[in-house]
């Protein structure tokens, strides 16, 4: 299912090598996903290199050693940890800060389930990047908050085959995306659609 998020391959999904796992403290039982950190390698002059990264949460990095609560971890793809320090490292002490996401297109809905669980993986989002809720529309029904499944996942229990699906995203940082009519009439499982963007 592709991590702990759910985002499946990383590389089709647009997210390429520059993503994180983030150990508990940060992951905040999957609400972090889809967020943005900036992160250099501080005090180390040993193994840092200069500069930052820019990564996306995308997995989670379960408790055992560096990953132990209450500790902030990030737990990095080796091509994107090479950006900030020497390899042979292996774990270097980092400043981090939120930042926001910049994506290119639209935010993708991808529908899976069944006629009365309508599961849908949200991802590709920009803005503040980790969706804290998210209500559908069908075309002969009213908006209905969806909940969230496990990661990114958001799950609706109505039948809403054959109609138009129309989504509300709402990032964390308080900021809706409304993408009407995403879903044509005619939409099936395991298929996605684009809808609008947070602006950067």
């Amino acid at each position: 299912m592709g991590g702990a998020c759910g985002y499946g391959n990383l590389y089709s999904q647009g997210y390429g090598t520059n993503t994180a796992a983030l150990s508990t403290a940060l992951f905040n039982n999957g609400l972090s996903c889809g967020a943005c950190f900036e992160l250099r390698c501080v005090n180390d002059p040993q193994w840092c290199l200069p500069g930052t990264i820019v990564v996306t949460a995308t997995n989670f990095c379960p408790p055992g050693g560096w990953c132990d609560p209450p500790q902030l971890h990030f737990d990095l793809s080796q091509p994107v940890f090479q950006h900030i320090a020497q390899y042979r490292a292996g774990i270097v002490p980092v400043a981090y800060r939120r930042v926001r996401c910049r994506r290119s297109g639209g935010i993708r809905f991808t529908i899976n389930g069944h006629s009365y669980f309508n599961l849908v993986l949200i991802t590709n989002v920009g803005g503040a990047g980790d969706v804290h809720s998210v209500s559908i529309k069908g075309s002969r029904t009213r908006w209905q908050p969806m909940s969230r499944n496990w990661g990114q996942n958001w799950q609706s229990n109505s039948y809403l085959n054959g109609q138009t699906l129309s989504f509300l995203v709402t990032a964390s940082d308080g900021r809706s995306v409304v993408s009407y009519n995403v879903a044509p009439s005619s939409w099936s499982f395991g298929q996605t659609y684009t809808g609008g963007q947070f602006r950067y």
